[in-house]
């Protein structure tokens, strides 16, 4: 049985490090949207990025 490269469980404990609020999972795009930042970090390799300078900023 093969294991996710990330735990469900540590994502959903994240925050946001700009206004530390809970994350939302996006599977598809591989990020955790921070919807009041109104940024998206990427998860590499299984990792998430949670620098402000590695987010995309979600369009308005």
């Amino acid at each position: 049985m093969t294991r996710p490269a990330h735990d469900r469980h540590m994502l959903e404990a994240l925050v946001c490090p700009v206004t530390q609020r809970p994350l939302e999972y996006d599977a598809e795009k591989q990020e955790l949207i921070s919807p009041t930042a109104r940024l998206a970090f990427p998860i590499r390799d299984g990792i998430p990025i949670m620098l402000v300078d590695e987010a995309r900023k979600l369009d308005d």
